[in-house]
């Protein structure tokens, strides 16, 4: 989106935000409809992609029985196992309940 931004294109900027909730809105309803190719190739359980209509963006998510956890939204031409590692100084905190 900021992409869009600083190319003086706030309408698609605004057209990325609305793909985007729509997305959301999906995956919350229903989250076993996204593909888990990235999760099989990652060996990551869960994880599922879901694509974004007229951007060329994914979706990735993980289902829980309360929640959807969206993990990353990225390009689709990026280098995705690379994107989807943490850094490894990076240290994730558990979630508290």
């Amino acid at each position: 989106m900021v992409f869009y931004l600083t190319q003086g294109a706030d309408a698609a900027a605004l057209g990325f935000i609305d793909a985007l909730e729509q997305a959301y809105v999906h995956i919350g309803r229903h989250p076993a409809t996204g593909s888990p190719r990235y999760g099989h190739e990652l060996n990551l359980a869960g994880l599922r992609s879901w694509p974004l209509t007229r951007f060329p963006y994914l979706v990735f998510y993980v289902e829980h029985p309360d929640r959807v956890d969206v993990w990353r939204v990225l390009h689709g031409q990026r280098d995705i196992p690379q994107w989807m590692h943490a850094p490894e100084d990076l240290q994730l905190l558990p979630r508290s309940p």
